[in-house]
């Protein structure tokens, strides 16, 4: 299935899982929070008679794109743009009380990595942008000429995972203080540096600190671990809570919040009965994560890291 504007053409990540996790009804009501080129939303908008699907993203170009893949079906979507850490609220407001199926495919799209301008890869020269919502003022050279050396260490550290993210804040730090690293090929060179030669042999060195550097940019882990359990709690129920995720960092605070949200229990083990009244909000479908077919994942690279995890709400 391929989307109409070709910026936005990659094949959805999992289509044919998502869907069939989400169980989507005809008059259900549905939220994709990360819309994207609309390549999810519209597998799930073309299923609805009387529902309806809310998609949200912070990209003003996806909006744009979203609403091209959409045309066919009128009345059917309404796109908002914004967090989908605040998408509870923002259906609040136009006045929905629940869903049936809520969506978070949280890659960054091919349009965002391979426009230059967007700064999102260390494969093309460009500025050291990453914003995935435009409108935002903090970017990626900020944080890479601003952050004092420690803060730096530890964000390569906690969301690159990379071994060498004290030498890499070094290296940053010695070279911003002759001039400002203002692209992403600078920034290259400066990691490059900092990283032992017998040790780059795994995959671009770069990786892993622009990863980092997109996370702390974007907020992104404090936008999962802020809502996921309100997403819980806004589902209809047997309504299904579906996320994809791409790397361990997101996939671990996944994990975590379905595992609480099933048994929140929080009395000692050796307790004979519940004493903390806290109610399971369900129950976790996927003990051990989804992975895309070997069909997909020869057809489409995006796919190898990704981990789908889905919740299903009790009936309350």
């Amino acid at each position: 299935m391929e989307a109409k504007n070709s910026e936005f053409s990659h094949i959805s990540v999992m289509l044919h899982e998502v869907i069939e996790q989400m169980a989507v009804k005809p008059e259900g009501i549905y939220m994709d929070g990360t819309l994207g080129g609309a390549g999810h939303s519209h597998a799930i908008a073309e299923r609805l008679t009387t529902g309806h699907l809310y998609g949200i993203d912070r990209d003003e170009e996806a909006i744009r794109a979203a609403g091209e893949r959409l045309s066919d079906l009128p009345g059917r979507y309404t796109i908002l743009r914004g967090n989908y850490r605040d998408g509870v609220r923002r259906l609040q407001e136009q006045g929905v009380t629940g869903v049936d199926g809520i969506l978070l495919d949280l890659g960054v799209s091919s349009r965002q990595f391979d426009t230059p301008e967007r700064g999102f890869s260390y494969r093309f020269d460009g500025p050291l942008d990453m914003r995935m919502d435009q409108r935002q003022t903090l970017t990626a050279a900020d944080i890479v000429n601003t952050y004092p050396e420690k803060e730096l260490f530890r964000i390569i550290r906690d969301y690159g995972e990379d071994r060498f993210a004290a030498n890499i804040a070094k290296h940053i730090a010695a070279a911003r203080s002759k001039a400002p690293i203002r692209t992403t090929f600078e920034l290259n060179e400066i990691i490059k540096a900092a990283i032992p030669a017998r040790m780059r042999q795994n995959g671009h060195p770069s990786k892993q600190t622009f990863q980092a550097l997109r996370i702390e940019c974007n907020g992104e882990l404090e936008a999962l671990q802020s809502s996921l359990e309100e997403m819980v709690d806004f589902l209809k129920p047997g309504g299904r809570l579906c996320v994809i995720t791409f790397h361990s960092l997101e996939d671990r605070i996944v994990k975590n919040v379905f595992k609480t949200c099933e048994n929140p229990c929080t009395c000692p083990p050796d307790f004979p009965i519940c004493t903390c009244g806290k109610v399971s909000k369900g129950r976790n479908i996927t003990k051990k994560p989804i992975t895309a077919g070997e069909e997909e994942l020869e057809s489409n690279s995006r796919s190898k890291s990704a981990k789908l995890r889905v919740f299903e709400a009790s009936g309350r």
